[in-house]
């Protein structure tokens, strides 16, 4: 649909956006190292380790998997509790994790910024984890795997809506055509085309978590109200279009 390449919006009650910049090192390593995209790891060992740290709803709701499950049964003792934080730290492809990484930097230091580092984090990961329960409890194909980070951020994607939406973002529409917006005009727009996308679906196999992205964004809409700084208000800085 889009990807967001910069907005003009300065932070200015921290230093540096630690913490934006480590999810995203994080996220990287992660996917570079023990999962194969740096090509150092067996093909077939990056199957278990994404298997076992990756939410699988059947395996999280104590449900038996349908036969032929995608889901390979040599997993690690892995408590599936844990899996609700460890999901979102894995990807698919680096195609997933750049387009997940790309909106974290775009949006997320703003975030950071209004809410300190260690309540950005904080929130980050509880709107994963909501972003992670509503796939489990909508999602229409059960026994498959969710991996990415696409929730967490989409719960900074929401606060940002509520903090910052009259500042103006570039973006590349289409994969070609630079557009200037406003952010609330292609967020709504974004969160739109999940809702859309996720109401249309109702069989065969499902490769985006398009629940996962709705969960993260309700509860970052919600989350934002609590863990924003005293003194920082809502719909923040109408910045002047350059």
């Amino acid at each position: 649909m889009f990807v967001p390449i910069y907005d003009d919006n300065a932070i200015e009650n921290i230093r540096f956006q630690y913490v934006t910049y480590s999810l995203i090192a994080l996220n990287i390593l992660v996917f570079g190292i023990f999962q194969g995209g740096f090509q150092g790891l067996h093909p077939t060992l990056d199957t278990i380790l994404t298997a076992s740290f990756a939410v699988v709803p059947t395996e999280l709701l104590g449900q038996l998997p349908p036969a032929g499950s995608p889901v390979p049964q040599n997993q690690l003792p892995v408590p599936e509790a844990l899996t609700l934080l460890t999901y979102m730290f894995l990807h698919a492809s680096w195609w997933h994790l750049g387009g997940n990484m790309l909106f974290l930097w775009v949006f997320g230091d703003n975030v950071e910024d209004a809410m300190g580092h260690f309540r950005f984090l904080i929130f980050y990961l509880l709107s994963g984890v909501a972003a992670g329960l509503a796939q489990v409890f909508l999602t229409p194909t059960p026994d498959s795997l969710l991996v990415g980070a696409s929730g967490a951020v989409a719960g900074v994607i929401a606060a940002y809506l509520l903090l910052y939406p009259h500042v103006w973002v570039w973006i590349l529409a289409l994969g070609r055509l630079p557009l200037y917006l406003k952010a609330y005009w292609l967020i709504l727009a974004w969160i739109g085309f999940q809702v859309y996308s996720a109401m249309t679906i109702t069989s065969g196999k499902v490769t985006v978590a398009w629940w996962a992205h709705i969960g993260g964004f309700m509860a970052g809409l919600l989350l934002v109200l609590i863990f924003r700084r005293p003194g920082v208000s809502l719909f923040n800085k109408a910045l002047p279009k350059i």
